[in-house]
């Protein structure tokens, strides 16, 4: 049971997953916090560097995918883009919501966290049954 668990594909996009959000929520909080930068542009720049992280990991470590196409680029970048702009959508207006009685610098680090965990979820299906399927 337990070799079964180290082998599941959830199990190892989670680990890949602490690899790329590590790289990428370093620079989505030092971006918005240090630097200034707003939130969508903050959010798509941890995306863009944990999105490549994410990419070669999922591919060869995660997914065992082989396959070497443009298609299978463009099927990558679409289920991250459409992932992320769901996730986020959905946390900045519902955490706004939430936290109505706090500052926005507050609001939207909250938002950012929450989104986080929404487009793991999303994102994982996304990759294992969009980006990264098997050929027939």
């Amino acid at each position: 049971m337990e070799n079964k668990l180290l082998r599941s594909s959830f199990v190892k996009f989670l680990l890949v997953g602490v690899i790329n959000t590590a790289v990428g929520t370093s620079v989505m909080f030092l971006l918005y916090n240090l630097a200034g930068v707003s939130y969508w542009p903050s959010v798509c720049a941890n995306y863009l560097c944990g999105g490549i992280v994410s990419y070669f990991l999922n591919k060869y470590f995660t997914f065992k995918n082989t396959e070497r196409s443009l298609a299978q680029v463009g099927r990558f970048v679409a289920t991250v883009a459409v992932c992320m702009v769901i996730a986020y959508g959905i946390a900045k207006p519902a955490v706004r919501l939430a936290l109505a009685d706090y500052g926005p610098k507050v609001q939207e680090n909250v938002a950012m966290v929450v989104g986080m965990g929404l487009y793991t979820l999303l994102n994982y299906f996304g990759q294992r049954f969009f980006a990264f399927r098997k050929s027939k």
